[in-house]
């Protein structure tokens, strides 16, 4: 776990704190030099309509809200952008995990879970009442004060930012030296040596740094294009890849956690509904994508963000339930042991396996988690610029964005030599960090709104709340199980 405290150290004290944005509000309107806050014309038209929610003045300086001229195609880029990760090439094991009936339950429940959560989020980002909530962090202290709205969000919201971009780094870089291998390895004409994995991760890391020099969230909306159509394409190739080539001879749907017993096959079963939960992601970011929309009280941003959830999720359930359905339907019990479906490509149609057909994957796999890297870093970003605000009382001038991006990418590479298998603590982290995705919204719902205990939407919520905790706890027990009985390869400092 030595990683998650790098994690909660570098980015916990930069977290958004409701009672500051307060106070500097008020020592602003207490201010002369407020006379010439850059405040852009879409807040101001918000603020002067009597229904729209009040506006806070700092978001005008901070990169997730500094652009509110987003539209549903430039939300729709962002979430699938997000939303699709390489994770999602572990399904297809999970469904031989748990065979076809209990594999297609527990993905279609989870889907609909996470977009009913993914629901309410949008719900409560606006109020006529309180200002926006463009941060996840924001609306938890909203909902369950400040104090206990920090402790239940700030380790998940910070490890699903910052954590998400050092997993990117270590894909991207490993995706990287494969995509040498394929180009020159075998090559009797080829001399060029590649890289340690630790200069591939360099490589990766200042292409995304270099990257990272657009200004805000809004302004990346055509990255999020490139990458969208990257990860699409790489899923949709690896399942039509595996449709059409030859199926193994005497492969098998039979669950595999039926050939264990006990404790095995209760673990094997959680860690394959682990691997169904934790391939919906992107819910940290929902919030802030949402905040770069306009919103008044003819166009609430609610309206516009849930056309492009609604689009946005369609394709992604087509790409995740296609891979998992294709994948198992390909491989069945022949997917490798925590294998994905490249892997099994790799493994039992090696040589029949283009060059160009793999140079391709590769090239999409690594444009993908650049562009992914774009987004999820855009949250640290914004947090700290919001330490730089909170103690100058000014924007940040170009030179200090700069050296902020320069700063976080050099210490997420750190982070990312120094715990290289980070990958294999995800089911243990991604358990713990479970709850933002489906059970915090639940229950800020209920705190929030305030429904009558005797509705509805009260016993929906908490319901779901509850059982969605109970579900994390269960994770991360097969997790630390799983890690216990099969060990962990701790190679530090050894990518």
């Amino acid at each position: 776990m030595g990683e998650v405290g790098i994690e909660v150290g570098c980015v916990s004290n930069s977290s958004i704190r409701h009672d500051s944005m307060l106070k500097m509000m008020k020592s602003f309107d207490s201010s002369s030099s407020v006379q010439v806050l850059p405040i852009t014309d879409i807040p101001t038209l918000e603020s002067s309509l009597p229904s729209s929610p009040p506006l806070n003045p700092i978001e005008a300086w901070l990169p997730i809200t500094e652009s509110r001229n987003g539209n549903t195609f430039s939300a729709m880029f962002h979430l699938l952008c997000s939303g699709i990760g390489i994770q999602a090439l572990s399904l297809p094991f999970a469904f031989a995990s748990l065979g076809w009936v209990w594999g297609m339950i527990s993905i279609s429940v989870t889907f609909v879970w996470q977009l009913y959560t993914t629901s309410l989020l949008i719900k409560l980002h606006e109020s006529p009442s309180r200002p926006r909530c463009s941060r996840y962090l924001l609306l938890a202290i909203t909902a369950f004060g400040t104090k206990l709205g920090k402790l239940l969000s700030i380790f998940p919201v910070m490890y699903l930012s910052g954590g998400t971009c050092v997993m990117l780094i270590i894909t991207g870089g490993a995706t990287m030296q494969l995509l040498f291998k394929t180009l020159c390895g075998e090559a009797a004409d080829c001399h060029a040596k590649s890289l340690s994995g630790a200069e591939w991760f360099l490589v990766f890391t200042t292409l995304a740094i270099a990257m990272a020099q657009l200004p805000n969230l809004n302004s990346i909306a055509k990255t999020s294009l490139v990458g969208a159509i990257m990860a699409l394409g790489y899923c949709t190739l690896l399942w039509a890849l595996s449709v059409s080539m030859d199926r193994p001879k005497d492969i098998s749907y039979e669950p595999l956690v039926k050939k264990e017993s006990g404790v095995d096959m209760f673990g094997g079963i959680l860690s394959a509904i682990g691997i169904i939960v934790l391939c919906f992601r992107g819910h940290n970011v929902v919030l802030e994508i949402q905040g770069t929309l306009p919103s008044d009280s003819k166009q609430l941003s609610r309206k516009t963000m849930w056309r492009a959830v609604k689009i946005s999720y369609t394709l992604i359930a087509m790409c995740l339930f296609s891979l998992a359905i294709a994948g198992f339907w390909a491989y069945g019990d022949e997917i490798p042991f925590n294998g994905t479906i490249l892997t099994a490509i790799l493994k039992i149609h090696g040589d029949k396996v283009s060059k160009s057909m793999m140079i391709l994957i590769c090239i999409q796999i690594i444009i993908s988690c650049l562009c992914t890297f774009q987004i999820y870093a855009m949250v640290v970003f914004d947090n700290l610029e919001f330490r730089y605000i909170s103690s100058k009382k000014k924007k940040c001038p170009w030179w200090v964005r700069t050296c902020i991006r320069l700063f976080f990418g050099g210490l997420a590479f750190f982070i990312a030599v120094t715990f290289p298998f980070l990958g294999s603590l995800a089911p243990l982290i991604g358990g713990m960090t479970m709850p933002l995705a489906y059970v915090y919204p639940c229950f800020m719902w209920i705190a929030i709104k305030k429904p009558s205990s005797k509705s509805a939407m009260w016993w929906v919520n908490m319901a779901l709340g509850c059982l969605g905790v109970i579900l994390s706890v269960l994770l991360v027990a097969a997790a630390i199980w799983n890690l216990s009985d099969k060990g962990l390869n701790a190679n530090f400092f050894d990518p």
